[in-house]
C-alpha cells in the first residue's frame, strides 16, 4: 500500500510517500480501505519529534480515517453491527496515512448519512477530544458558558457546534477579525480577536461580571492565571495541549473561594474501552444531530495525499478555519 512516513524528525519536507506492507487486522480489530485521512496538531507534534506514537501503534501518523470495511475480526463486527463493505470513519492510535489502515472495533462509527468520506474523516480525533473533555470532563450543561481558546481550529469549530446544539452559550477566541466572524457563523454567540482584546477583561463584560463556567484550553502557560480569573463560581478550566507552555503561576486563594476545577487528558494513549465508551456516546447523541444538519463538518481544504507536505505547512500556518484532510 502507499502510505506517508516521516523521515526524520523536522518540518513539512519530511514527510515522504512511500509503501509499505498492508497492515493485517487482529483480534478486535478490522481493515479500512481509507477514502480519507484527517490532519490534527498532534500529526505535526508527531512528525517534528515531540510526540511518539504509544506502544504498540503503527509509527506511521495519522489519527482519523474514513473509508470501507475490507475485513476484520467477525465476532467482534457482528457485535457492533459492523459488516465488510459498510462505510466507517475510525479514531486510531496511529497509521492514518495510508490507503489501508486497521482500527479496533469499538473505536469505528458508522459513516454520518449524507456525508462525503472527506467530511466523515474529519470527525474522529476533534468530535471524540471535544466530547470527552468538555461534556464528561468538564460536565458543561445547557444554559452554561463555555469559552473556546482557538475557536477556528478543528477542535474549536467541533466545540462550538456540539456546545450550542447542547444549549450551552458559546464565547471563542481567535487570531484575526476575519476568523472571528467564521466563528460567528458556525454558532458562536461571541468571538474575541485575541491579538487586539484583552480576552478575560472581554469575557467578564460580555458576562456582565459572572465569568464562564467551562474553558476548553490548547494553550496553557500564561493563559491560566487569565482563564482562572474570568471563571464563575464551580468554574471548570480542562487542558487539551500546551502550546504556550507547560508552566503556569495561579492563584490558588482564587480556586478555593470560587470552587474551581483544574483538569485535562490526552487521548491518543487511553484504552480502547475508553474511547469506545466515547464513541458510543458520539454515536448515541451527535450522530442524529450530524445526520440531520444540526452539527456540520467544516473542511478547508483537501490535499492528494501525495501533497501531505503542502497540507503540513498549511496546518502551521493557522490560516485555516476548520479541518485539513488527504485523499487517497
Amino acid at each position: 500500500m502507499r502510505a506517508i512516513e516521516i523521515t526524520s524528525p523536522g518540518g513539512p519536507e519530511v514527510l515522504r510517500l512511500t509503501e509499505r506492507p498492508t497492515p493485517v487486522a487482529g483480534a478486535g480489530e478490522l481493515l479500512i480501505r481509507v477514502a480519507a485521512s484527517g490532519i490534527n496538531r498532534p500529526d505535526v507534534l508527531q512528525r517534528k519529534g515531540h510526540y511518539a506514537p504509544p506502544p504498540g501503534a503503527s509509527d506511521l501518523p495519522g489519527l482519523e480515517v474514513a473509508g470501507v470495511v475490507e475485513g476484520g475480526d467477525a465476532q467482534a463486527m457482528a457485535a457492533a453491527g459492523i459488516q465488510v463493505g459498510d462505510r466507517v470513519c475510525a479514531l486510531v492510535a496511529g497509521g492514518g496515512y495510508a490507503e489501508y489502515c486497521v482500527a479496533p472495533v469499538l473505536q469505528c462509527l458508522p459513516q454520518p448519512k449524507g456525508l462525503t468520506d472527506v467530511e466523515a474523516a474529519s470527525l474522529p480525533e476533534t468530535f471524540f477530544t471535544v466530547w470527552t473533555n468538555v461534556f464528561d470532563r468538564a460536565r458543561l450543561q445547557p444554559g452554561e458558558i463555555l469559552l473556546v481558546q482557538g475557536g477556528s481550529s478543528g477542535i474549536g469549530v467541533t466545540a462550538i457546534q456540539l456546545a450550542k446544539a447542547w444549549g450551552a452559550t458559546v464565547i471563542v477566541t481567535a487570531g484575526t477579525d476575519a476568523k472571528c466572524d467564521n466563528c460567528l457563523a458556525l454558532g458562536a454567540h461571541h468571538a474575541i480577536n485575541y491579538n487586539t482584546q484583552d480576552f478575560a477583561a472581554e469575557v467578564m463584560r460580555i458576562t456582565e461580571g459572572r465569568g464562564v463556567d467551562v474553558v476548553l484550553d490548547m494553550v496553557a502557560g500564561d493563559y491560566v492565571a487569565r482563564e482562572l480569573a474570568c471563571l464563575a463560581e464551580d468554574g471548570r478550566l480542562v487542558f487539551i495541549a500546551v502550546q504556550g507552555g507547560t508552566r503556569a503561576q495561579i492563584d490558588a486563594g482564587l480556586v478555593l473561594r470560587r470552587r474551581l476545577t483544574v483538569t485535562g487528558s490526552t487521548l491518543r494513549p487511553r484504552s480502547v474501552d475508553f474511547k469506545g465508551a466515547i464513541a458510543a456516546s458520539l454515536r448515541q447523541h451527535v450522530w442524529p444531530w450530524l445526520e440531520s444538519g444540526l452539527v456540520r463538518p467544516v473542511i478547508f481544504r483537501q490535499f492528494a495525499a501525495e501533497d501531505a507536505v503542502q497540507a503540513h505547512a498549511l496546518m502551521e500556518s493557522s490560516e485555516h478555519t476548520g479541518k485539513i484532510v488527504l485523499t487517497w
